[in-house]
């Protein structure tokens, strides 16, 4: 490849003060909307954050987190509470500011996934962002209601990028990162599962999560922290609720029972969820060996990075959907996933995101604007939702039915693994000079065999065998 070749712009991509421009302006704006919502005290505040903060300031700040007693919340979060003890900032805003900045991680990770979609359409993957930072139930969670969901779905988003880009370990860390500050983590962990059953992500990487989990606790085990009341933290949070919903526009909006029989259909609840989200990811796995992956090159071209973030997004909101005594704001990572694969799959799911955001935004009103609770229909929420998961369960399965062909979901893949497309795409040569060296060196030849959708790589000695590299 001459200089010059290597040296051409890549093509698409936008003057770069331009797009600097409108990063501060999207910015401004994002953090315009919030401030004027930072005075407002909601009742989590009142009645939670803000007795944890002053607990904390009154018994030395980061030294109070030798007994965590005061909190229901897991440890890394209270790190960051404790720092705002030590800075001239009210309690309020401090929380507050804690919560917006992930929320501009977050819209980075959104341009950083949708950028491997479109690598020539950088305004694409801008305005996913863009539509992420300023979506009403973010803008609230963070702004209004001082909530950490921005927190945890910022590293399960991370954690779903890192997937994308073949990064096993990142990804099992990220994934153990979000756990550590929020038991909800788990709505993404029948993607998970998937991902280790068709060798997508080595069994072996899952080691990080734990370890991610565990590291984060041992700043509170030397302040003095009882080891075993830290690792058991989510063991006392399901009981803490007894309501089969909590404005949750959830499947149990539909169910009316007596108060007396509401035990026994929570723990029905419970066990109907698990067995219905494990049918789908058996669905799931069945579907992509039934394409070829079965683990190494094939695995990976089967699960295409399209399939993930269809796996990722109905993963997020059928496990709130199906569980009982769910919070309104448990849809928040569906919210900003169905963003993602709204802009991946723009023909067919442009409609994705507005049934999750009315749905889940009508059950912020209640607290938002509690005028408005008497004309608010739960139930109405409830079926929005229900529409929802129908139509990325049905855009999920028409994805794994699909047979693999000899194109690239995105820039990475393409010259390394046949994968799925949606769409054309521009050619390998005007992208091969923004790829690391690595990736430039020639690829194994392809050979499809069309009798069987499989990808093979190589010839027949090496059909079924992972690269040192892959590994």
């Amino acid at each position: 490849m001459s200089d010059t070749t290597a040296e051409e712009p890549r093509r698409g991509a936008p003057d770069p003060m331009v797009l600097a421009l409108a990063v501060m302006s999207a910015v401004t704006a994002a953090l315009s909307v919030r401030m004027l919502m930072l005075d407002s005290e909601s009742s989590d505040y009142y009645y939670f954050l803000g007795p944890w903060y002053r607990y904390m300031a009154d018994h030395g700040g980061f030294s109070a987190l030798s007994n965590a007693d005061f909190s229901d919340y897991n440890v890394p979060y209270l790190y960051l509470m404790a720092a705002l003890t030590y800075l001239p900032v009210s309690a309020l805003a401090g929380i507050k500011w804690i919560s917006i900045l992930f929320d501009l991680a977050l819209a980075s990770y959104t341009f950083r996934i949708v950028s491997l979609r479109w690598p020539d359409r950088t305004w694409h993957a801008f305005n996913a962002a863009l539509v992420v930072l300023l979506l009403p139930t973010v803008v609230t969670n963070s702004g209004w209601w001082g909530q950490a969901d921005a927190i945890f779905t910022t590293f399960l988003v991370g954690g779903v990028y890192h997937v994308l880009r073949d990064r096993p370990w990142w990804a099992c860390a990220f994934f153990g990162i979000a756990l550590a500050f929020k038991l909800q983590a788990v709505f993404l962990f029948p993607l998970l599962l998937v991902l280790v059953i068709v060798k997508r992500v080595p069994w072996r990487s899952l080691l990080a999560l734990p370890a991610a989990y565990v590291a984060l606790d041992i700043p509170a085990f030397l302040l003095g922290a009882d080891p075993w009341q830290l690792l058991t933290v989510y063991t006392r949070q399901p009981d803490t609720y007894k309501q089969l919903t909590l404005n949750a526009p959830s499947v149990y909006q539909f169910v009316s029972v007596p108060q007396a029989d509401e035990d026994a259909v929570r723990s029905a609840g419970v066990l109907v969820a698990g067995v219905v989200v494990l049918a789908l990811v058996g669905l799931a796995v069945w579907a992509v060996r039934r394409g070829g992956g079965t683990g190494g090159v094939a695995g990976r071209a089967a699960l295409t990075d399209t399939r993930v973030l269809l796996l990722a997004t109905a993963s997020a909101i059928a496990v709130p959907f199906l569980l009982p005594s769910m919070h309104e704001r448990y849809f928040y990572v569906a919210d900003v996933l169905s963003v993602i694969v709204a802009f991946q799959l723009p023909r067919k799911l442009w409609y994705l995101p507005v049934l999750v955001q009315l749905s889940s935004l009508g059950s912020y009103l209640k607290f938002i604007a509690p005028d408005l609770a008497p004309y608010l229909s739960m139930p109405a929420h409830g079926m929005l939702m229900l529409l929802a998961l129908i139509a990325v369960l049905r855009a999920t399965a028409g994805e794994l039915r699909a047979e693999p062909g000899p194109r690239a979901d995105s820039a990475r893949e393409r010259g390394r693994r046949p994968v799925l497309a949606d769409a054309p795409e521009p050619s390998t040569s005007s992208l091969l000079p923004s790829l690391p060296a690595q990736a430039q060196a020639p690829a194994p030849p392809v050979t499809w065999a069309a009798s069987h959708g499989r990808a093979r790589v190589g010839g027949p000695a090496e059909h079924g065998r992972q690269t040192a590299a892959e590994e």
